[in-house]
């Protein structure tokens, strides 16, 4: 019996998955990561007594990390468990109100009539529509892989895309049933979870509101970098070779054909391999220009990046009056986005997200809180030095909302795009690979096999179908099933 030997480099959430799925279908697979740990983005960092999840902190569609252990006839919860947090995200605005998300209908209601009768009496007409947008997303888009533009000629595809309002942006779709600026901002920062503007992403992405508000926000005890964990600890018992602190060098390309990568340590050979990378870096770093024509460097340098992130860990030996999720918005998230987006330039007065994890499992910060602090960062410049953010607006913007953590700091540690861009190979330092403020890269984002290589897959935040921690570990699920199907 001939074996297939599968490659796979990078070993995020979407690595993971595709390597999971390969080994569970027989393929011999071998997973390739740079740093000294897997999950990629995810991954805990410890200051003092405290631990943080440096990347994803707001966990939704558990059913998907779930599946991936659920093939290969495991439990997943002997791997990772989820926790619901039904009230889980308190926005917080200048003026001094605030309202809270909760996956409970009765008391999202009640938070929205404190600001907004009109959205309180509306909610339910949008929990309807945002549910039919994740309903078409969920059948005729996430379950799909993208080997060429042929695979977008399907009728029930472009009706499906058609009724996922692509004309219509977020912003204007919140405006059908939110009437209160603080609640639309509030609504519309689901465009930050793709890396994006809602004044110029669309409507399609309301979808998020369903995920959060319909299914529920999750936290995965003992941190959210369980999950990469998890996928690890399945990933060995099933037989997949990882290693780890190895840097990938060169694909190897021969007639059109995948044959080695060579790593800073080996080399190995493939009958098939998947880039789990930041495509956008990767793809013209490992392979030569002359065989891949239809990703050129040039036309990599036209690509928008997503938002990138200034990040402040913050171990404090005081708790402050935080929820799980918090938003400290600024007085104009219009101007904050134009800045970023449109000037390349962080706003002055700019919304901060904080999660601290310890307000759900107290063990994680014993003396106080840990505060994960999230500023929204523009990409970095393509050749002109990129702005930085300074520590001293966080402070000042938390200390105007009565949050003063200065005095009590124990420990802290600020990661910047610089620090994104180098750590994570990403894009100009983006979080998300590209952004959706251009349509055409929200449906026609880089497909999931190379056009050029037969045997060279894609899969993570840059290709199909997109950013963020569900939509990574589905393109592995994806792309390992695909894989199984032509090569297996």
């Amino acid at each position: 019996m001939n074996i297939k030997r599968a490659v796979i480099i990078g070993a995020g959430l979407g690595g993971l998955a595709a390597a999971i799925t390969l080994q569970n279908k027989g393929f011999q697979t071998t997973l390739i990561e740079k740093n000294n740990h897997t999950g990629g983005k995810l991954h805990e960092v410890c200051l003092g007594s405290a631990s943080f999840d440096f990347g994803p902190n707001t966990i939704t569609m558990p059913q998907v990390f779930n599946e991936v252990v659920r093939q290969t006839g495991e439990e997943p919860e002997n791997f990772f468990q989820f926790q619901k947090l039904t009230n889980h995200t308190t926005n917080s605005f200048k003026d001094g109100s605030s309202f809270m998300f909760s996956s409970d209908n009765e008391r999202m209601k009640e938070e929205l009539l404190s600001l907004d009768g009109y959205a309180a009496d509306h909610f339910s007409s949008y929990l309807k529509e945002v549910k039919k947008l994740h309903d078409l997303a969920q059948n005729y888009f996430l379950r799909r892989t993208f080997k060429s533009w042929k695979d977008y000629l399907s009728l029930p595809l472009t009706k499906g895309l058609i009724s996922s309002r692509p004309l219509e942006t977020l912003d204007h779709f919140h405006r059908r049933y939110f009437k209160d600026e603080r609640v639309i901002s509030a609504f519309n920062r689901y465009a930050t979870y793709i890396g994006s503007s809602p004044y110029s992403s669309p409507a399609t992405f309301g979808l998020i509101g369903y995920l959060e508000l319909g299914q529920g926000v999750f936290y995965t005890k003992g941190g959210n970098h369980k999950i990469a964990e998890g996928l690890e600890k399945l990933a060995l018992k099933i037989g997949v070779d990882i290693r780890t602190a190895e840097e990938a060098q060169e694909i190897a390309v021969s007639k059109k054909t995948a044959t080695l990568v060579v790593t800073d340590k080996s080399s190995y050979e493939a009958d098939v391999v998947v880039l789990n990378g930041d495509l956008l870096t990767q793809y013209p770093r490992l392979i030569k220009e002359t065989d891949r024509p239809s990703l050129s460097d040039k036309k990599i340098d036209h690509f928008e990046p997503s938002v990138s992130a200034s990040v402040m860990l913050a171990a404090t030996n005081k708790s402050f009056p935080l929820n799980h999720h918090h938003v400290f918005f600024g007085e104009d998230p219009r101007k904050e986005f134009t800045n970023i987006f449109e000037k390349g330039l962080f706003s002055d007065d700019p919304t901060i997200y904080i999660c601290t994890s310890a307000k759900t499992e107290p063990a994680r910060s014993p003396e106080g809180d840990n505060l994960f602090i999230l500023v929204n960062a523009p990409p970095l410049h393509k050749k002109d030095a990129s702005p930085s953010l300074k520590e001293e607006i966080i402070f000042n913007v938390l200390k105007k909302h009565k949050i003063d953590i200065s005095p009590y700091l124990e420990a802290k540690k600020m990661i910047h795009p610089e620090d994104i861009k180098n750590k994570f190979h990403a894009f100009r330092g983006a979080l998300y690979g590209l952004s959706s403020n251009d349509r055409k890269n929200t449906f026609l984002r880089p497909y999931n096999r190379s056009a050029d290589i037969n045997n060279l897959y894609f899969t993570g935040g840059s290709t199909h179908p997109g950013g963020g921690s569900p939509m990574v570990t589905l393109s592995g699920l994806n792309v390992g099933n695909l894989i199984s199907k032509i090569h297996g």
